[in-house]
């Protein structure tokens, strides 16, 4: 969670809120959402405490702007002592290549404030493979580049997402590394102005230019379009028109559209969106979700562990949506820490599914 990020509301209409704490927003308002600070996090894909095959579409966000956090070595004996099998991180960090080595677990690599070098100068792309993939390639499994999470199209650094992921594309066939590691780019959803029913869903006007070259660039080579998907922000900004129970998966019936949880209906609208534009070979990856403990409306234990062991229920056990029914959906809990150094709402540093010290604040079951 990075900068301001609109949210499906399903049921009678489908609207906005920034996730900051900005006030609500409906769709078709002029007004625009108060930005978040700009923040990095490290994400981490997870099959906690159970074999890989049970949870290979399940993965956790592992933020390090937090106080008396575990080490990099620490966080990776965790990871493994739990069956943890991916692992994304923000920037990239020698200590954390250091720790994953011989570790079998995948990593994506996000090239963070890099992005401006990296798509200004395709030297700076090679320079940057060089120093952080290249060296570490034989003994860390890295999956993904990202180029660029949750750029909006207004971005000062927007133009330089799609000739980033070209130049690091080429950087990696430089290095010799295509055949290991893909590139792509991490979205939010308020790109999307058209959101309900999920079957109409359409990317802003002024977003269409911008995610029209990213898919240009993921389709050719196979790699998938990233994320951001957040019911919390959608229930805590209309909670007249979200049930609490319509996000938190345990509505017992369809509404008037056929959706039973608000996680799949934001997803199919993302699905519907980017085949109005060329994209209907790209497969969806869900980089973060998550539910807050503590510091806003809705947010407590109970709702967070809740939320947290449904959705992982809905991916292991039902999977698909009702747009994709036999679509396995790979998706990335927010986050593995709580964070108390984040800046920006109270509520920021409350999305961990660990303390500080590693106890676990749920009990979950990733079977």
């Amino acid at each position: 969670m990075k900068n301001s990020e609109l949210f499906f509301i399903v049921n009678i209409t489908i609207s906005f809120q920034a996730k900051a704490n900005p006030p609500f927003v409906p769709i078709g308002s002029t007004q625009k959402a108060v930005p978040k600070p700009r923040q990095f996090h490290i994400i981490i894909f997870v099959s906690i405490g159970v074999p890989l095959a049970a949870a290979q579409s399940i993965g956790i966000c592992y933020g390090s702007i937090g106080s008396n956090l575990p080490s990099a070595q620490e966080t990776v004996d965790l990871l493994k002592s739990n069956g943890i099998g991916r692992v994304r991180i923000y920037s990239p960090k020698p200590e954390i290549f250091e720790a994953f080595k011989g570790s079998n677990i995948e990593l994506i690599v996000d090239a963070g404030e890099a992005l401006q070098a990296i798509g200004s100068d395709p030297n700076a792309a090679n320079a940057w493979v060089n120093t952080n993939i290249k060296p570490y390639a034989q003994d860390v499994k890295f999956k993904y580049i990202i180029v660029g999470n949750e750029v909006h199209p207004g971005d000062d650094v927007a133009q330089y997402v799609f000739p980033g992921m070209q130049n690091m594309h080429d950087a990696l066939s430089s290095a010799n590394l295509l055949d290991q590691i893909k590139v792509s780019t991490a979205i939010e959803l308020s790109l999307l102005g058209q959101t309900y029913p999920p079957s109409a869903g359409a990317f802003n006007q002024n977003a269409i230019g911008y995610v029209q070259k990213i898919i240009s660039f993921l389709v050719p080579n196979g790699s998938p379009f990233l994320a951001n998907i957040y019911p919390y922000y959608a229930y805590s900004g209309d909670q007249q028109n979200v049930p609490l129970e319509y996000a938190l998966f345990t509505q017992k019936d369809n509404n008037p559209v056929g959706y039973q949880n608000l996680f799949d209906a934001m997803l199919d609208a993302t699905y519907a969106a980017l085949e109005k534009i060329g994209g209907n070979d790209l497969t969806i990856v869900v980089a973060e979700s998550g539910w807050p403990s503590s510091g806003g409306v809705g947010a407590s234990i109970d709702n967070a562990g809740l939320y947290y062991q449904n959705l992982i229920n809905h991916i292991n056990v039902n999977g698909g949506t009702p747009m994709k029914p036999n679509q396995p959906i790979e998706t990335y809990l927010f986050a593995l820490f709580d964070e108390d150094q984040k800046p920006g709402p109270e509520i920021e540093k409350h999305f961990g599914l660990y303390n500080p010290d590693k106890s676990p604040k749920y009990s979950l079951s990733f079977k």
